[in-house]
Order: structure tokens, then C-alpha cells, then sequence
């Protein structure tokens, strides 16, 4: 068989090559027929209005008659046999390959069916028509964003490929509708910015976590606004001009960091501010730009507020935060009697405060959103389980916790007494625990102090065994 040389055919066939088959005159003439039915019926490989069976209906009326002596043509003693099978050759003309796997099949088959077709045949020509329009199909049923890559990093964000998700989304960087079952979009991990694909080279917005990573502090005045003047009349963030008048852009201010922000940046978002917390104890949800809103989700969690420092006297004035303060005080007490009991640490029971983990590190640093549970609530209600749980197994679960126990050597009655009891009081030099009325009536020293400072003098004062010799 010659050679393929034409380079449109070489472009359609690709990379297929496989030595040609020859069969007899009667599939020529099988293929005859049906190619005469295809062009007297003008047919459409891809037209679903009429089904397979009355498309062969409507060729079988207008196709003529033919006799068995025309439809045995002698074939030219130059032209070579070839071959072509009825599944291959009727490819188009029925509508079991429209799903990808099958129609890459049916497209290899008819690149094979062009290699043994004779060269610039019109059979041969209409055959790469038909390889064309199953590759169009296909392309029509491929996703073009299916190539992309599912991980994109960029400005320090870490974005991971969503699809598939019927949730409606917002782009936030051009401020549209995500229609998740129809675009392909980036979600990402760290700050938890949305975008559609088309979108991401446009990003401009470094990630907010690498800001709560490399600078974990809130801004404590309250709205501390400089104007529009300090700005150039231009958003904080993206630089876009702004003007009170809303020409060409509304300026919107952030409650948290007083600046002002064009609408693509400021959506009119609503969140807790930390400064009027502090300040004010005033939990109203306030309007903020987009990065701040996303600064202040990244950072609820963080206990960064040292209460003390900042507003102690909002202990004067808040009466959770003083049942809170003992109860986390009570807590650091409990700590160190579980991490000397074995049942304790086999039972991870300081892992009921995984949540808060500062909790049980010190009692005086406070994230967002202990106040906020605070003011509700729930922070409290949470902390007293906790605190029944601890305590039930001291004295009451575990005998080796319970052997750690204290009496009271003023009055040398009552129960054994632990540091966490709230009728009990502990001695800041030596923690030995008395009851609180005989520690505060007692207007002498603590007794285990006076006899750890005796001990001291006598060790001091005994002579050597050279001294006597």
C-alpha cells in the first residue's frame, strides 16, 4: 500500500501505523452501499432527531435499486483490496459512542480504517471527515480545566482544586457567582480564599496566615481612623481610587483597622472587634474588610490577650471572668497530680482541654473567643465539668492522687485537704494546705515553714567529724 503523505491526513491519524488487511469484493461492496445510503440521506453523524433505525429507513427508500450483477463491480487491477469492518465504517451513524472511553475506541478504529483505504481515495476522504467529527465530539465532552494542577501556590497561598460541590460561592477577587457544578475553582488551606481558575493569576492579595504566623497581635485601639487624606484617596488595600461620594468608588471604612476600602475589598462583612472587647466589653458585630475579617477568623483561637496588662480592671466588672480566673487557677493546681499518676496520663484527661490548651499552661493569657464563649456562657458551664471531672478523680477514683492529700496542722481535724478546695488555703512559701479560718485566725507562722527553718539551722550548726577529732 502507498504511503500516507498528505500532511492533514498525517495530522488527523496522529501517531497510528498497522499493516493493512485485504479482504474480498463483497465487503467493497458492503461499504459501497452503505456510502451511497450516507450521501443520498445526507445524514448527520451527530443528529439525534431521528435514531439509528430511521436513518436506515429513510436511506433504504430514497437509496436505488440495485441488481446483484451492479452491485459486483469489477475493482481496478492497479487498486488494491482493502478492508473494512461493518462496526468501523458505521461509525456516525448510530448513537452508542457518545461517552469518552468509547469514542476513543471508535477513533482509533477509524484511524486504523484510513491506513488501509487507498490514498487520496474518496473513501479514504470521507473517513477522515467522520475521524474529525468524532474527535470534535470528544473535545466537546472534555473538560478543559481537567488539566489543570490541583495544587497552585502563589503569594503564599496554598490553593487546593474544588469541583463537583453544589454549595454557591462567591469569587474574591472578582466578586461573582462560583457555580461549583459547572467551573472549576481554588479554595485556599490557609486563609481560606476563594477564586475561580480563570482568576488566580490575577490575585494580588498576599495569604493573611503568614501575617498571623509571623506577627500574632491585635490592634487594641479602637477604630483608629487617620482619613482619607493619609491614604491619597485610594483603598488600603488594592490601591483603587475612593471618595465618600462613591465616585468611581464607595469608600467603606473597617472598624478594626479604621481604614477605608474600595467595594471589591470591603463587602460589608460583620465581625467582633477585639479592642472594644477589651475596652468596652462590647461584643456587636461591626463591618470590616475582607482581609481583616479573615485576619480575625485565623486569629479567635489565639490566646493573645493578656487581660491583666491590658484592662485589669474589667475583673472589677465582669463577674465570669472571676469564676473563670478560679477555675483555671484550680485547674494549674490539679495539673501536677496528673502528670505523676499513671491512670491519669493512661486516661489523657488533660486532653478534655485540647481545645484550650493554655489553659492548663498558665491563667492569664485569653483568646476571642474565651470571651465571647464568656459572655455566653458557655465558657463557664464547660470549665466546671471540666473542673468535676479533675477533681472526682483526686479524691475520689484514684488512692496513689489521694495519698497526696494534706492536713491541716492547726487544727490537726476535718478531712484530707487538697490545694484546689475552696474552703482551703495554701502557704505561698512551702504550699502546705490548712483550712482558711484556722490559716487566717492563726496569727502565728505556718508550722511547716518553722520546721523546715529549724531543720536548716540544725544542719548548719552540728560540727563535722574533723572539727571533733
Amino acid at each position: 500500500m502507498a504511503s500516507v503523505s498528505s500532511p492533514v491526513l498525517t495530522q488527523v491519524l496522529g501517531s497510528a501505523t498497522s499493516p493493512p488487511r485485504r479482504l474480498n469484493r463483497w465487503d467493497a461492496m458492503e461499504y459501497d452501499e452503505k456510502l451511497a445510503r450516507f450521501r443520498q440521506a445526507h445524514l448527520n453523524p451527530f443528529n439525534k432527531e431521528l435514531g439509528p433505525r430511521q436513518h436506515e429507513q429513510r436511506a433504504s427508500k430514497e437509496a436505488p435499486e440495485v441488481t446483484s450483477e451492479e452491485a459486483l463491480p469489477e475493482l481496478p487491477p492497479g487498486e488494491p483490496e482493502f478492508c473494512c469492518t461493518e462496526r468501523v465504517m458505521d461509525l456516525g451513524l448510530s448513537e452508542d459512542h457518545f461517552s469518552r472511553p468509547v469514542l476513543r475506541q471508535a477513533i482509533e478504529e477509524c484511524k486504523q480504517t484510513i491506513l488501509e483505504l487507498p490514498e487520496q481515495s474518496e473513501k479514504q476522504k470521507d473517513a477522515v471527515v467522520r475521524l474529525i467529527h468524532l474527535r470534535l465530539k470528544l473535545q466537546e465532552l472534555k473538560d478543559p480545566n481537567e488539566d489543570e494542577p490541583n495544587i497552585r501556590v502563589l503569594l503564599e497561598h496554598r490553593f487546593y482544586k474544588e469541583k463537583g460541590k453544589s454549595v454557591k460561592q462567591t469569587c474574591d477577587k472578582c466578586n461573582t457567582i462560583i457555580w461549583g457544578l459547572l467551573q472549576t475553582w481554588y479554595t485556599c488551606t490557609g486563609c481560606y480564599y476563594r477564586c475561580h481558575s480563570k482568576c488566580l493569576n490575577l490575585i494580588s492579595k498576599p495569604c493573611v496566615r503568614s501575617k498571623v504566623s509571623h506577627q500574632a497581635e491585635y490592634e487594641l485601639n479602637i477604630c483608629p481612623e487617620t482619613g482619607l487624606d493619609s491614604q491619597d484617596y485610594r483603598c488600603a488595600e488594592c490601591r483603587a481610587p475612593i471618595s465618600l461620594r462613591g465616585v468611581p468608588s464607595e469608600a467603606r471604612q473597617c472598624d478594626y483597622t479604621g481604614q477605608y476600602y474600595c467595594t471589591h475589598c470591603h463587602w460589608n462583612d460583620l465581625a467582633v472587634i477585639p479592642a472594644r472587647v477589651v475596652h468596652n466589653w462590647d461584643f456587636e458585630p461591626r463591618k470590616v474588610s475582607r482581609c481583616s475579617m479573615r485576619y480575625l477568623a485565623l486569629m479567635a483561637s489565639r490566646p493573645v490577650l493578656r487581660l491583666r496588662e491590658i484592662n485589669p480592671l474589667l475583673f472589677n466588672y465582669v463577674e465570669e471572668l472571676v469564676e473563670i480566673r478560679k477555675l483555671r487557677q484550680d485547674i494549674l493546681l490539679m495539673k501536677p497530680y496528673f502528670i505523676t499518676c499513671r491512670e491519669a496520663m493512661e486516661a489523657r484527661l488533660l486532653l478534655q482541654l485540647q481545645d484550650r490548651q493554655h489553659f492548663v499552661e498558665n491563667d492569664e493569657m485569653y483568646s476571642v473567643q474565651d470571651l465571647l464563649d464568656a459572655h455566653t456562657g458557655r465558657l463557664s458551664c464547660s470549665l466546671t465539668e471540666t473542673h468535676t471531672l479533675f477533681a472526682k478523680h483526686i479524691k475520689l477514683d484514684c488512692e496513689r492522687c489521694q495519698a497526696k492529700g494534706f492536713v491541716c496542722e492547726l487544727c490537726r481535724e476535718g478531712d484530707v485537704l487538697f490545694p484546689f478546695d475552696s474552703h482551703t488555703s495554701v502557704c505561698t512559701d512551702c504550699s502546705a494546705v490548712f483550712h482558711r479560718d484556722c490559716y487566717y485566725d492563726n496569727s502565728t507562722t505556718c508550722p511547716k515553714c518553722a520546721r523546715l527553718t529549724l531543720r536548716k539551722q540544725s544542719l548548719f550548726q552540728e560540727p563535722g567529724p574533723e572539727v571533733d577529732a
